[in-house]
């Protein structure tokens, strides 16, 4: 059985189902793409402003790439959510932005608008291509304060 999943609690494991299967890769996909996005938007402005490359073992970096993935995740929503029918959002339900920056629950929107949208990827991708603007306004600040 390949697609099984553990069982919580026991070694056993059971069969997922096609639904939970499809889910669960395009949960993957997605987590992968926003890594590769925040990480390159990452050390692209590092590279801009001179600084050094991100390290994993770095507490500081660490933290500034889970803000970037929050944000990110944040603005692939607002500029998916508002362009769906006012049905279509109604029917799939709680859509807004998740509080504290819940990033499990940011990446479960995207799921959800995932599965909804044929052209997901491409509206992806066009908000990844889009600069932030918060990369600007720190690569200022930083060169203005002399950082």
């Amino acid at each position: 059985m390949p697609y099984t999943n553990a069982h919580h609690g026991g070694g056993e494991r059971e069969p997922l189902d096609l639904p939970t299967r499809i889910e669960a890769e395009l949960r993957t996909r997605i987590e992968d793409a926003v890594d590769y996005a925040c990480l390159d938007a990452m050390v692209k402005a590092r590279q801009d402003r001179g600084a050094a490359a991100p390290a994993a073992d770095n507490a500081r970096d660490r933290e500034e790439y889970d803000r970037r993935v929050a944000d990110f995740l944040e603005r692939v929503r607002a500029a998916l959510v508002p362009a769906l029918p006012a049905e279509q959002r109604q029917r799939l339900g709680n859509l807004n932005t998740p509080h504290g920056g819940d990033v499990n629950a940011a990446l479960a929107i995207q799921v959800t608008l995932a599965k909804e949208l044929p052209d997901y990827w491409q509206r992806f991708e066009d908000v990844r291509q889009q600069p932030s603007g918060g990369d600007e306004r720190r690569g200022l600040l930083d060169r203005f304060l002399g950082r």
